[in-house]
């Protein structure tokens, strides 16, 4: 079923079932032509991401993964909530600003639909034997184009990672199914959620393709 949002979507919320749970998401206008229904980890709450993340690690368990790997930022708290209930200790970050001990990074260059630049994914060479030879599962917040996860991907199966699954919070329309491939398969989310485009009338309406 296709919804319209009002004109001044900046204002609107969608609402979302995220697993068990039901929020809604506040929705901003990126530019003319589109506009993006914003799940901020940070601002969840740590009820919401414990939940979150106990409902995707039972997903998540049956691949039998050794450690947990993300990108930075806002896939941070699920990959702690998701290594916590997995009952693992170790998570591994991919960034994508450069840190002082990142000098000699391992990298992978990406391009977002957040930040709509090119961008490179960072990882600590001191943490390639954490993931070399193991099983892994790559966790994010949104899977949306999927450049991101097509470049988490890439770089952790270079330094010679077992990537096993994906979880994801929520998957945003469909153009990340094309990045990824065959990879596609791989990909578990509690929700979906769709981006916004504008009609004649300047009101925005769902599309689930992107």
């Amino acid at each position: 079923m296709v919804s319209v949002c009002s004109s001044t979507v900046e204002t609107r919320r969608y609402p979302v079932s995220v697993g068990r749970q039901h929020v809604e998401l506040p929705v901003v206008t990126l530019n003319e032509d589109l506009a993006l229904a914003l799940l901020i980890t940070v601002d969840m709450g740590v009820r919401f991401m414990s939940q979150a993340g106990e409902e995707l690690a039972e997903i998540l368990r049956p691949f039998d993964v050794d450690i947990v790997a993300t990108v930075a930022t806002m896939g941070i708290p699920l990959a702690v909530e998701v290594t916590r209930h997995l009952g693992l200790d170790q998570y591994v970050i991919l960034h994508k600003t450069p840190k002082i001990h990142l000098a000699d990074a391992v990298s992978e260059p990406v391009r977002s639909i957040t930040t709509n630049a090119d961008q490179r994914l960072l990882f600590d060479r001191a943490r390639v034997p954490d993931v070399e030879g193991k099983r892994v599962a790559i966790v994010d917040d949104v899977i949306s184009t999927g450049a991101s996860t097509g470049a988490a991907l890439r770089l952790l199966r270079r330094v010679g990672a077992d990537v096993a699954v994906i979880g994801t919070l929520v998957t945003e329309a469909s153009l990340w199914k094309e990045a990824l491939g065959e990879d596609t398969a791989m990909v578990h989310a509690l929700g979906s959620i769709p981006v916004f485009r504008p009609d004649r009338s300047g009101a925005f309406i769902e599309d689930w393709v992107g």
